[in-house]
């Protein structure tokens, strides 16, 4: 009969891993607290091992499960440190793209999901009391620009999608802020991407359906300065199903795929 346990050298590495583990809990909470900025950057890792009083092999595990977390990347050669990174939707939104590219969810369901949720942010910002000190001038500094680069359909998109993401975070709930804001970074990384494709070819939707589409815009702002929640989330439920259309037509069957931070920031460049 065969007895299974861990060897010497298996209970290294799970020791290790534990250790790591710990580190990677305390440098995080530090991050997330505040104590550690976005920007910043870590102590040497000679310093770090120091300070935390472990191996170089445990607190390098550590600093590779912060980077998969994207909290920190880190950056090679000369022993270098790592930079910190605020929790970002960027980040939230590859996450879930990572999860729904996995199960193969066609990217019409995402678009299903935020015909509900998108209007719902709308009418909340509608009922904000603050909303006139900076969402509104936001909105509508946005609808100038869009109106200033009309004839440039990658650039038209993609301060639309910039109106629509400051709607979600005028909402005021933080975590509709959270969650919607992470589906729309993900919607918008494939709109842009389509945006980008027709806009080359010639087939990006006419100057007179980019006309309507800043008219909503205006007609969305307009409802949310009046409190009038009810038409923010009318127009905005109209306005999402519309657009929708446009990126949805050509392949119906299309599915997420996981943007990372890195190609979204790319992308905004």
């Amino acid at each position: 009969m065969t007895t299974l346990g861990i060897g010497p050298e298996a209970r290294r590495r799970l020791g290790s891993r534990r250790t790591a583990e710990i580190v990677a809990d305390e440098l995080r909470r530090q991050i997330i607290e505040g104590e550690l900025t976005d920007g910043d950057l870590l102590p040497r890792q000679e310093i770090l091992v120091e300070q935390f009083n472990v191996s170089l092999v445990s607190l390098r595990e550590a600093l590779r499960i912060l980077e998969t977390e994207g909290l920190v990347s880190v950056r090679r050669g000369n022993r270098g440190g790592a930079v910190v990174h605020a929790p970002a939707k960027a980040s939230a939104a590859y996450m879930l793209g990572l999860l729904l590219q996995s199960d193969y969810v066609p990217l019409a369901d995402l678009g299903t999901a935020l015909q509900e949720l998108d209007p719902m942010c709308a009418a909340l910002a509608a009922r904000h009391p603050d909303r006139g000190k900076s969402l509104i001038p936001k909105l509508k500094e946005l609808n100038d620009a869009m109106a200033e680069h009309i004839e440039d359909g990658a650039r038209f998109t993609e301060i639309g999608g910039q109106f629509h993401d400051e709607i979600v975070r005028g909402c005021g709930n933080h975590t509709m802020i959270a969650v919607v804001g992470s589906l729309e970074t993900l919607w918008t990384g494939h709109l842009n991407w389509w945006a980008e494709e027709t806009a080359a070819k010639g087939e990006y939707p006419s100057l007179g359906k980019r006309r309507i589409a800043l008219s909503v815009h205006t007609k969305i702002t307009d409802a949310i300065q009046a409190g009038d929640a009810e038409r923010a989330r009318k127009l905005a439920a109209r306005h999402v199903a519309d657009t929708q259309t446009y990126l949805l037509e050509g392949d119906p069957e299309q599915r997420i795929v996981a943007l990372s931070p890195q190609a979204l920031a790319q992308r905004q460049r």
